[in-house]
């Protein structure tokens, strides 16, 4: 449907409610119609002017005052956002619980033309003032909306589009909303996307400061989004859940209103020792979640949390089961790499996804001589574009309305005399390529807002599981930025290649079993399994068997997922035969396509199944019409 056709339809919409008296079912959204019954019903008077008078300047800084933790944690984004939609002529509203305007930045002459109908600071907009519009109706929703045009109650606010999210502390209380409000005439089509982003990195940041006397869990499905904002936080307070964000609560299937009445029991079919052993738990429906427990009074770093970063302060031992990666040839990879890492060179390590490259990344900082030294770890591929500048290079104070008091040291300071991980180097935007470039090459940064330049001093280790010399040719990666990164490489191998597949199952099984033992079978199976997710897919299968039997028991075939095929005792082994070698990479194809039909079509799904990431699934097979069902 064109803009003009919409624009007819929604004309007709409001006519039949409003003037005939009639429902426009099907023509407007539910929540819109939801929202013009009980404006209706409170007898606002659709073609009527509202009346919004702004609160003074003195009430508006009390009213910021009061809510100056809100305010406080939404600034990052704020400031952030007000950049990106300051082009499509857009502003950014921050709003307290009630629809109160506490902030709004954004493109200069939309901020005059959103004053004519007060969309400014002081205002409020909850929907018993202002009828249907996106914040009123968020708040009273409890949900994201968004409201174009005519879908407005009142007439003259049918010049505004605007998509708003409310905002939740960790209680489950809402707090504010966030929205983007900008021309109607103007499509707006990530706005809605734009401003839950937002929302969910402001609600991850709540937790920042831990809750107190409490054990917080952060956990996911997927192991990669942990210390991300999409990780799921869970506090619990002697056996009660008080605590959450949203993901949390979408990953266990609950709502807001089960907070502080639902018992760790009722969630979960193990006790949390589990998740400190094994970094795995199993949820309520027999669901792996991998994570971590951070105790009451071990509150996190306040960056760490709200971004893809881990900032250890010094080398820490391998996990269990990790150590199996470095074989002999490894080991040796790893003494090279030391070597020029302790040179100040820098080391790029390279390989498919789930190999375990931060684990080499790790233990080669654990060995080298800055062992005692900052850990650094960023994940150039879950950064957002717009934040990751600022968290990385830092901003002094002033830089921005808003900036945190002091400013910001940044990731690169962090990681000064110790080791600095860029994990997924070949994801970076490439708008940020060359300030990295410059910081590399003259080994001291600018923050933002100006400031005298500081002199820097880390060793650089990169790790990709892309061809940068592709992403080379194809304009995605920048040459300088690659021959400055690519001083001494190393290639981990994929879990199909390994030399002997039984023995290594061996010795990870050894170091996870607990007691439990694999039959013959079982083991040959899981050895002569390729292993598309490569390490990180076996430890989370053999972790997820250990968490499903108990100590002693004989684990075999029947106990396997359904993706590890049976292996007939005739089959030729990997390490038997160049036949078999050539054909791992039809054996892992085939388990792709395996899962892919197991899930319906579903790409989402079945790479989860297979622990890799669906970007694989899409380049390794031709997925024909998978693409249709390719939900999350």
């Amino acid at each position: 449907m064109t803009f003009m056709q919409s624009q007819r339809r929604l004309g007709q919409a409001r006519r039949t409610f409003f003037e005939v008296g009639g429902e426009p079912a099907g023509s407007v959204p539910e929540t819109i119609l939801r929202s013009w019954r009980r404006c209706q019903r409170q007898g606002l008077q659709a073609q009527s002017k509202p009346l919004v008078e702004p609160v003074p300047g003195a009430r508006l800084r009390e009213m910021r005052e009061r809510h100056e933790t809100l305010w406080r944690l939404a600034r990052a984004e704020l400031e952030l956002l007000s950049g990106d939609v300051a082009a499509t002529g857009s502003i950014v509203i921050l709003t307290d619980e009630k629809g109160w305007i506490l902030d709004a930045e954004g493109n200069p002459a939309f901020l005059d033309k959103a004053g004519r109908v007060a969309l400014m600071p002081g205002a409020c907009w909850s929907e018993a003032h202002l009828g249907t519009n996106a914040i009123g109706t968020a708040i009273v929703e409890g949900a994201s909306v968004e409201v174009r045009g005519g879908e407005h109650y009142f007439a003259p606010h049918g010049i505004l589009s605007c998509a708003s999210s409310p905002i939740f502390d960790p209680y489950g209380q809402l707090v504010g909303v966030l929205d983007i409000s900008g021309d109607a005439n103007v499509p707006h089509i990530h706005a809605l996307g734009l401003v839950r982003l937002a929302v969910t990195h402001i609600e991850h940041r709540y937790f920042d400061a831990g809750i107190d006397g409490c054990e917080l869990l952060r956990v996911h499905l997927d192991p990669t989004l942990l210390g991300t904002a999409r990780e799921g936080l869970l506090a619990f307070r002697s056996g009660k859940l008080v605590a959450a964000n949203q993901v949390g609560l979408t990953l266990l299937g609950l709502d807001r209103s089960e907070i502080g009445r639902v018992s760790y029991d009722a969630l979960f079919d193990e006790p949390l020792s589990a998740l400190r052993r094994d970094g795995v738990l199993l949820d309520r429906h027999g669901h792996p979640l991998h994570g971590r427990v951070d105790a009451g009074d071990a509150r996190p770093r306040p960056l760490a949390s709200r971004q893809p970063i881990t900032v250890s302060s010094s080398a820490r031992h391998p996990r269990v089961g990790e150590a199996v990666l470095f074989d002999r040839a490894l080991e040796t990879e790893l003494e090279r790499a030391r070597r020029v890492l302790d040179a100040d060179l820098p080391v790029l390590v390279q390989g498919e996804t789930g190999c375990g490259k931060e684990v080499f990344a790790r233990e080669l900082h654990r060995r080298s001589a800055r062992a005692g030294k900052p850990f650094v770890a960023i994940n150039c591929a879950a950064l957002p574009e717009g934040l990751i500048e600022a968290e990385l290079f830092g901003y002094e104070d002033g830089a921005f309305t808003g900036a945190r008091r002091n400013g910001n040291t940044g990731l690169l300071r962090q990681a000064d005399g110790g080791v600095l991980f860029l994990d997924e180097i070949g994801d970076m935007p490439l708008a940020l390529q060359p300030r990295l470039l410059r910081v590399l090459q003259e080994r001291e940064l600018s923050p933002l807002g100006g400031g005298k330049p500081i002199k820097l001093d880390f060793a650089l280790v990169c790790a990709t599981h892309r061809d940068l010399n592709e992403a080379i040719g194809a304009g995605r990666f920048r040459a300088d930025l690659y021959y400055r990164i690519a001083h001494h490489a190393v290639q981990i191998p994929a879990v199909r290649e390994h030399r002997d597949r039984e023995q290594l199952v061996r010795e990870l099984w050894a170091r996870l079993g607990q007691g439990r033992h694999l039959t013959t079978e079982a083991l040959a199976a899981l050895a002569d399994y390729a292993w598309p997710g490569n390490l990180r897919q076996l430890s989370a299968c053999l972790r997820t068997l250990v968490a499903l039997h108990d100590e002693g028991a004989v684990i075999g075939m029947p106990s396997l997922p359904a993706y590890v095929p049976a292996t007939p005792a005739s089959a030729p082994r990997a390490s038997e035969g160049q036949g078999a070698i050539n054909d791992l990479q039809a054996i892992t194809d085939h388990a792709m396509r395996e899962a892919l039909q197991a899930c319906g079509g579903n790409v989402s799904r079945a790479a989860r199944l297979l622990g890799v990431n669906r970007s694989t699934l899409y380049r390794r097979l031709p997925l024909q019409g998978a693409g249709k069902t390719a939900g999350v």
